[in-house]
């Protein structure tokens, strides 16, 4: 349902994120099918890449852009990461700075344009 970008709205993203709490509760997660175990990890992604598409839409004066760092070495996992904190820093810096007819509704993995 999130990757419909035509249809995508704010109402259809909450009833997406509304059905998975509601199965969360009432533990049905592998009865309805979500991956196991990490389907909060992968809802909230997915939440947070559609919501960007949602936003750029509505507001296409702004550039609003969805980056994931990658996999950077903090204490939340005992530096056990790929890149440094200045490594992963580097896409946030560069869409922070992009012009403003620069791209928008769109995923990045560090500095790449990448599929959401």
């Amino acid at each position: 349902m999130l990757n419909d970008v035509d249809r995508l709205t704010e109402n259809v993203l909450e009833e997406v994120v509304t059905g998975f709490l509601h199965d969360v509760k009432n533990q049905m997660l592998e009865q309805k099918g979500w991956d196991l175990p990490l389907s909060a990890y992968i809802v909230s992604k997915a939440a947070i890449n559609a919501y960007t598409r949602i936003l750029a839409k509505k507001h296409p004066s702004f550039c609003i852009n969805a980056v994931a760092p990658g996999f950077v070495k903090t204490d939340m996992n005992h530096h056990t990461g790929k890149y440094t904190v200045e490594g992963g820093a580097r896409g946030p810096v560069k869409l922070a700075l992009i012009p403003n007819e620069g791209p928008s509704g769109r995923f990045f993995h560090q500095m790449q344009e990448t599929a959401f």
